[in-house]
């Protein structure tokens, strides 16, 4: 919480130090959170199931995660670097 209208509803930190990260960004609401949990929660037992991983603690032995430091957001038509 340390974008700028996050400080601004719930105060600054005791040090003084102001330093905002990330932006507010307002959606339509889409609905109720449970089928979107299940939407996620069917990609990660897919994914177990691709690399061999019976559970979600096994996944970094199974693969190799890859960090990707630049891509392109297609939501709000930003890159990110």
């Amino acid at each position: 919480m340390s974008s700028d209208a996050a400080m601004a509803t719930h105060g600054t930190r005791k040090d003084g130090y102001r330093g905002a990260e990330g932006k507010l960004v307002s959606i339509p609401y889409k609905g109720e959170v449970e089928g979107t949990l299940t939407e996620i929660l069917g990609g990660l037992r897919s994914t177990c199931t691709y690399i061999g991983a019976k559970r979600i603690k096994d996944m970094p032995k199974c693969t190799t995660f890859v960090r990707c430091t630049q891509q392109v957001n297609q939501v709000f038509n930003q890159f990110n670097a």
